[in-house]
């Protein structure tokens, strides 16, 4: 069945710099900044006092939740995920199935790291106080990590596969992987794929403890976040979703629907924590197998590749990923695609980096142009000795690329790389 077209015909972002692909597609091109200073973090000693929140005022929701769902909704993951996936199943011109016939060809793969972290706060505090009772019919669903497939499923009436995945920082960019294998192979038709990620110090804490954020950032948040950049001193924490309806072109074609782009292929492998790769580092070696399969799974050569939209996430693992890159592609110097890192306008947005970060990639085939990296002028000395300065742009570039790489590296050791391409009838 690889013959089998697959192509991106919705999109859907909850991002800092943008809670609806209109508004972000704009500050992607602008180079705005998305990270603001978090009084709560100052509040609670928190060393990094800045993240990446989506912002919005809370009767918004009353686009997407009902009254029954709104009440004693408390999970920012969810709330993300839902909208995000809403509106990108509505970009796709698709309906919310009111009919009592599931939609069988059609599925949702939405994943996340961690769900309902509030709720879960919320909980335990009215259980130890011997309040059980008073808990609700609504927690289990907003802390079971299943709770944003399993809602975006029951609102659009979905019969095929309904899932969570969950993968650390590579959750969103696997999820587009599985939609795309399940479609390729005949089982589905069209599948809402993405990922979400909750927002607060409860989720962030972990890593302001393990002093991997920047510190010294919190009066000038929008220069916090420093992929590739020679004073970059750790990853800004970030949150929101993205979505991506994938659908198999005869069925795109059918109805009539925009279409995006076009997923080549890709692959999903993990490093096994040997040879260097730990929990929290990447076996170098499983980096470029992924890359290099990727490449081959989509019947391409890698001097297909225009531009690459790289992890990097603004630590001491950039200039790695960086050279992993020039091995995996046999490309270095000015012979290196352009390279972009989102994560310098919206910081690590976690579990739901690798969807939002795909929803750029996308934008960048459909829209002709590459997003230039902010904060990064001062460019890493080891980065620079292997691309030439002008593959990484400050600046956003009026470019139309063919072929562009997304790629995504989380905790575990798990890597995956999609090959995403310009759309057209041939």
């Amino acid at each position: 069945m690889k013959d089998r077209r697959v192509v991106v015909t919705g999109l859907g972002v909850v991002a800092p710099n943008g809670t609806n692909v209109s508004v972000f597609k704009k500050a992607i091109r602008e180079g705005i900044s998305g990270i603001q200073h978090i009084e709560q973090l100052k509040y609670l000693n928190f060393s990094c006092q800045i993240a990446g929140k989506p912002l919005y005022k809370k009767d918004y929701l009353n686009k997407y939740f009902n009254s029954v769902q709104l009440k004693g909704l408390h999970a920012s993951g969810l709330e993300y995920g839902v909208i995000a996936g809403i509106d990108a199943w509505k970009d796709a011109g698709l309906s919310l199935e009111k009919s009592d016939t599931p939609l069988w060809d059609s599925g949702v793969i939405f994943g996340t790291g961690i769900l309902g972290v509030d709720k879960f706060r919320e909980a335990i505090h009215k259980v130890d106080e011997g309040k059980v009772r008073r808990l609700g019919s609504n927690t289990v669903i907003q802390t079971m990590a299943s709770g944003i497939s399993a809602f975006l499923g029951g609102m659009l009436g979905c019969g095929n596969l309904v899932t969570t995945n969950s993968s650390a920082c590579s959750t969103g960019a696997e999820a587009v992987l599985m939609a795309y294998d399940r479609i390729v192979s005949g089982k589905a038709e069209i599948i809402l794929a993405g990922s979400t990620s909750d927002s607060g110090p409860y989720v962030w804490g972990g890593f302001d403890a393990m002093r991997i954020l920047p510190y010294k950032y919190n009066d000038n948040p929008a220069k916090a976040s420093r992929p590739m950049s020679a004073s970059a001193s750790g990853f800004v924490p970030g949150s929101g979703a993205g979505a991506l309806v994938i659908e198999s072109l005869e069925s795109a074609q059918k109805r009539g629907a925009t279409i995006y782009a076009e997923i080549l292929g890709g692959h999903v492998n993990s490093g096994g924590q040997r040879n260097g790769g730990s929990m929290t580092a990447p076996n170098s070696d499983a980096v470029q197998r992924c890359i290099k399969k990727a490449i081959d799974n989509s019947e391409i050569h890698a001097d297909d590749i225009d531009a690459i939209n790289g992890h990097l996430t603004a630590t001491t693992k950039d200039p790695i990923e960086i050279q992993n890159w020039c091995e995996a592609l046999c490309r270095k110097e000015a012979d290196f695609p352009y390279i972009n890192s989102l994560k310098s306008l919206v910081g690590h947005c976690l579990a739901a980096s690798g969807s939002i970060e795909s929803v750029a990639t996308v934008l960048q085939l459909k829209e002709n142009f590459i997003f230039g990296n902010i904060n990064c002028e001062d460019l890493h000395p080891e980065i620079a000795s292997m691309i030439h300065r002008d593959q990484i742009p400050t600046n956003t570039l009026d470019y139309s690329a063919n072929i562009i790489a997304k790629a995504s590296f989380g905790f575990g050791d798990v890597n995956a790389c999609v090959i995403f391409k310009k759309y057209n009838t041939i």
